[in-house]
């Protein structure tokens, strides 16, 4: 765990001490900004070998990833498992809609159906958007042999016993995250960040911006 924590503050990828959104609306103290972690090729690329290694003795297919960010990590951890298990392993992802659900598009709804999936997730933040992703390869016809993700920041609610299936995380970065009404953050006056996360698209959202 050391190792890729030292790899996320190497890069910025683990930013403290502002007020943050996240994708679930909520708020929080600590974002973890993996669209920094991207801009460094060789870093993505050792984590995403890391992503493959806990998962080299699964029976995997397909990986699957979510857009946007997991898209090159699902890609990058699809290659490694390919060569550490002597087999073709193919990457898919999974759109937006502006309904709320992920979709299988582009053709990839006929290569996961049926299939055996590792989902490739960046960070767990609440659980939202990774159920998201579950129910997507479910309702294609995909078959979930395990879920893995470079952060877990909900370590008591997102576990293999509460998911039904193998689920791993390279590391825990445990952090409160509020409702609006409850925010402390909010409470104290300390200013959404705009730059980071979806605090701009939040403040559009409520016509602050």
């Amino acid at each position: 765990m050391s190792n890729i924590l030292e790899i996320l503050k190497k890069t910025e990828a683990v930013l403290t001490d502002s007020h943050f959104v996240g994708t679930s609306g909520r708020h929080m103290s600590i974002y973890v900004n993996k669209d920094r972690l991207l801009t460094h090729p060789s870093e993505t690329e050792e984590i995403a070998k890391l992503l493959a290694q806990t998962n080299k003795d699964l029976d995997v297919e397909v990986v699957a990833a979510p857009v946007v960010g997991a898209v090159i990590l699902g890609h990058l951890t699809a290659q490694h498992l390919s060569k550490m298990q002597g087999k073709e392993v193919l990457s898919v992802y999974a759109d937006k809609t502006d309904e709320g659900p992920l979709v299988f598009k582009r053709g990839y709804d006929e290569l996961i159906k049926g299939k055996k999936v590792l989902i490739i997730e960046d960070t767990i933040a609440t659980g939202l958007s990774i159920h998201k992703m579950i129910d997507a390869v479910k309702e294609f016809g995909g078959h979930i042999q395990g879920l893995s993700v470079i952060v877990n920041r909900v370590p008591k609610e997102i576990t293999s016993q509460t998911l039904g299936f193998h689920f791993n995380a390279l590391c825990e970065i445990p952090a409160e995250t509020y409702e609006e009404k409850d925010c402390p953050l909010c409470a104290s006056g300390i200013p959404i960040n705009v730059k980071v996360g979806h605090g701009k698209k939040y403040l559009q959202a409520k016509g602050l911006i």
